[in-house]
């Protein structure tokens, strides 16, 4: 049984007259109290009564919280979110349900967050939450049936690696947690298009915030998107410019007036020059030398991300490739992967990242040999982003070193 309306067993029925008995104290204030909106949140905790309860009472307080039974009315995204974040509702699939867009590849994750604060960012992903919750009740005002979750479809062409990061990746973790604890089933289907090579990595970094039920309504098209969103959107609910017919009224085939599509963000946005990072580990690159972390790389198309900042005084950084781990190199010895050069990360933190397109031994250098006075202190995070497909049982962990630098605790979040 699917467990919804009309589709229940005696055990499922049961559970929902339970449910319904134990949350009647809070259901007047609950944006629904109808059988389809308590249905949502048991499927959500597999018919567990106790576990759909705190659940929901949790959601309770989100709410009062986040005042979001006024977010729509009473508060507005800063300027350069409605500007500069991607995305909107834009017709609607052969059930009724509306259709959600996000556009990926244009965004400009430093910018936006240079610009405005993460809080901002969550408040603007649940006010767009209300509002397509919203659209639903009105779709099922007009077709007379229950409609109650959306379809979404992911335009990642354009996916690069200042999408991944960490900053970006970690509040958009935030993001997807906050969806499943506060929307259960919410989503019907999202399809992801035009995906890179990079796509898995980035894929993989977020996974694990989403519930397996909400993984498997996933799917990530090949060369005949067009042709699938089709069989799931009539061509006069689909824009121009991914396979249809819809186009804005002085016609635009990108529907600009209900799906934003963006750019970079002016600096004149900015209120302020870096974003806060905790660091994973620090050294001291004494003056005169310098230090050399050694990454092992086994599979083509993982990803090396940093992040690092410096005390008092700027620091020398490149990243280069060695064939054998363990040896030491001079970086005239090894070739330069990216070219070193000094980095003012007293003033403003450095962060960057490098797919490693074959397997070798990465070589990340801090460089203080210009200096023949001052020691430096760097604190720094470094990472080994893996694709999807790549799992720990077909990884070696001990491949993946880091010249004692990195603890084994902190070496196995790259397959978590």
């Amino acid at each position: 049984m699917s467990g919804r309306v009309g589709d229940l067993s005696p055990k499922q029925a049961e559970a929902l007259e339970q449910f319904r008995e134990r949350v009647q104290d809070i259901l007047p204030q609950l944006p629904a109290q109808h059988d389809h909106f308590l249905l949502r949140w048991l499927r959500a905790r597999n018919f567990n009564v106790q576990k759909s309860e705190a659940m929901l009472r949790k959601h309770l307080e989100f709410r009062k919280q986040m005042k979001v039974d006024t977010i729509i009315t009473e508060w507005r995204p800063p300027e350069v979110i409605e500007k500069y974040l991607s995305g909107g509702m834009c017709g609607y699939d052969l059930e009724g349900s509306p259709i959600w867009y996000d556009v990926i590849g244009p965004v400009d994750p430093k910018g936006l967050f240079l610009s405005a604060s993460k809080q901002d960012f969550i408040k603007s992903k649940i006010r767009d939450c209300e509002m397509l919750q919203k659209e639903c009740n009105l779709q099922s005002q007009r077709l007379g049936r229950n409609v109650e979750s959306i379809t979404m479809i992911y335009d990642v062409e354009g996916l690069g690696l200042k999408h991944l990061w960490k900053p970006a990746i970690e509040t958009y973790g935030e993001i997807l947690q906050m969806f499943e604890d506060n929307y259960p089933e919410g989503l019907k289907r999202l399809f992801v298009i035009k995906a890179p090579k990079l796509f898995p990595v980035a894929y993989n970094l977020v996974k694990h915030f989403l519930s397996e039920n909400t993984r498997q309504k996933i799917y990530v098209l090949g060369a005949n998107w067009q042709e699938v969103l089709l069989k799931y959107i009539d061509a006069e609910e689909l824009p121009v410019i991914y396979g249809g017919k819809l186009t804005d009224p002085d016609g635009d085939p990108r529907c600009r007036t209900r799906i934003n599509h963006v750019g970079p963000v002016p600096p004149s946005y900015y209120v302020r020059d870096h974003v806060k990072v905790d660091y994973e580990q620090c050294m001291t690159v004494s003056r005169g030398s310098s230090q050399q972390l050694d990454y092992e790389i086994l599979f083509p198309g993982c990803v090396l991300r940093w992040q690092f900042a410096s005390e008092g005084a700027d620091i020398g950084f490149g990243v280069f490739l060695k064939a054998k781990k363990g040896e030491w190199k001079k970086a005239a010895q090894m070739q330069e992967v990216v070219p070193s050069q000094r980095y003012n990360a007293h003033l403003v933190p450095e962060d960057g990242s490098l797919t490693c397109e074959r397997p070798g031994v990465y070589v990340l250098r801090f460089d203080n040999t210009y200096s023949i006075f001052q020691a430096k202190r760097i604190s720094f995070t470094v990472e080994v982003l893996l694709p999807d497909h790549l799992q720990p049982a077909q990884t070696n962990v001990a491949s993946i070193i880091c010249n004692g630098h990195l603890k084994a605790s902190d070496l196995l979040k790259t397959f978590l």
